[in-house]
């Protein structure tokens, strides 16, 4: 359970962190698990329902980008999802009644694994409401050297930011007009967590360091938060998400400003695919 504090931070800034909670022989066996993953995707040549790779992917040298919903994969990331101490934090911040949105490992390999351009998770996925948030959890050590997530403080709070670039939507933000100084680096130890509001402003910059950067990501929302481009997908697979609490047929309806994540201009399977239709990067593999 989280103390006021840590409450009235969240609520302020629309982002916190979280020491132990989940313990060395949980880490270690997501990591285990994970380093499995990487030896299977030796097998693979291109983007699958799985994985998602680095250009220079290869068998002798993998390299992802993401492992896709891997708690639909193997039984340690569903049990990870479903923690308690974790949804007890959650239900401090968003309700009693929750609904897992996805799951993602995202992987930044040594010597160069991908940014992730500025973006809030709203711009890709607006509801009903916006109690919905992204819990991060650090299978290596994250620091500023290797890729951490790094937030905008109170950017939760901001009017509908566009993520349109030619009147298409790219999956990000162009940030020149925002005072990137103000941003937060948040660095995380294995066993902790970090928690960011649907609407924070956020990105992180390529790993430039020798180290890998695992970070698996939950992304939850209140039972009562539909998605405003329909549930896509059947009433009883819908309510088969709820992870704590009961569902529910009524959405709570609030007045969020939200621009609609639409037209593509090409079909892409992940943020990454979105984003490389940016016309300019904010972050360069060069720094």
């Amino acid at each position: 359970m989280l103390n006021s504090e840590q409450i009235d931070f969240y609520n302020l800034n629309g982002y916190l962190s979280v020491d132990n909670v989940y313990n060395d022989s949980q880490i270690k066996s997501l990591s285990d698990v994970t380093n499995e993953f990487v030896e299977k995707s030796r097998l693979v040549t291109e983007e699958n329902e799985m994985f998602a790779l680095e250009s220079d992917h290869s068998a002798n040298n993998p390299r992802l980008t993401r492992i896709k919903s891997p708690h639909k994969f193997h039984i340690i990331f569903e049990q990870a999802m479903k923690d308690d101490k974790m949804l007890d934090i959650l239900q401090d911040l968003i309700g009693k009644d929750i609904r897992i949105q996805t799951t993602k490992l995202n992987m930044k390999m040594p010597g160069g694994g991908r940014q992730v351009e500025w973006h809030t998770d709203w711009g890709h996925y607006p509801h009903t409401n916006d109690d919905l948030l992204a819990v991060g959890i650090p299978l290596d050590d994250i620091t500023e050297e290797n890729g951490c997530l790094m937030v905008m403080p109170g950017s939760h709070k901001w009017t509908a930011t566009s993520h349109h670039e030619d009147g298409f939507f790219v999956g990000a933000v162009d940030i020149d007009s925002i005072n990137i100084q103000k941003t937060k680096y948040i660095i995380s130890k294995t066993g902790g967590i970090s928690i960011h509001h649907v609407r924070t402003l956020h990105g992180s910059a390529p790993n430039m360091s020798n180290k890998p950067r695992r970070l698996l990501l939950f992304e939850f929302r209140a039972a009562d938060a539909f998605p405003l481009n329909g549930l896509g997908m059947s009433w009883d697979e819908w309510n088969k998400l709820i992870v704590r609490g009961e569902p529910t047929i009524q959405p709570r309806l609030e007045k969020v400003p939200v621009f609609f994540p639409q037209p593509l201009k090409y079909e892409h399977g992940s943020i990454f695919g979105v984003q490389s239709n940016l016309k300019k990067s904010h972050f360069s593999k060069s720094k």
